[in-house]
């Protein structure tokens, strides 16, 4: 069965996923040919908002998602979300596949909009997937803080729950580390 786009992305931090980060990466995988996962702050680890470095991310992305995705890399930049944000996103997209997206999926969050605005702008679809499901990374930061692994397992896919105390263990570790250079 052809799919209706060719090559569609997401962006995120993923620390840590969780089913909403799930059910926009499915739904990317139903839609497209081929999907990359961009990890954003991939240069951060250890810190309270950024605890997971890119490799624990890219481990969990893997082992819920197996090889119907590719995962990449994508450091901060300093300029915020806006359109030079937008352009080092498409940058990027195409140093690894050698074309341009086609579709950008992602929850739907006002930092979002101006990704791909302006003169010159390249004509890529975005699919923002309500938020069916009421959870964010950092509430299942909490959920590690708080030891409450019921509620954390309640919203993780199964092929992470061996994980727990492992990932437990960094976010406790990460705690004492405010600053963040993640915008």
């Amino acid at each position: 069965m052809d799919k209706p786009y060719k090559l569609g992305i997401l962006v995120g931090r993923f620390q840590t996923i969780h089913a909403g980060h799930e059910k926009m990466v499915n739904t990317a995988l139903h839609l497209c040919e081929q999907v990359g996962i961009f990890v954003g702050s991939s240069q951060e680890s250890l810190t309270s908002k950024n605890p997971f470095s890119y490799e624990i991310r890219e481990e969990m992305l893997r082992a819920v998602f197996g090889e119907d995705i590719r995962v990449f890399p994508l450091p901060d930049i300093g300029v915020g979300n806006n359109s030079r944000w937008g352009e080092y996103v498409l940058r990027n997209v195409f140093e690894r596949f050698g074309v341009m997206p086609d579709l950008l999926v992602s929850g739907k969050e006002s930092r979002r909009l101006d990704w791909f605005e302006g003169p010159g702008a390249p004509a890529i679809s975005e699919l923002y997937i309500p938020k069916t499901i009421d959870i964010s990374a950092t509430q299942m930061r909490e959920c590690f803080l708080r030891g409450d692994f019921e509620t954390w397992k309640k919203h993780t896919n199964p092929k992470l729950w061996s994980k727990y105390p492992e990932l437990r263990q960094i976010v406790l570790a990460s705690q004492a580390q405010q600053e963040t250079d993640s915008i």
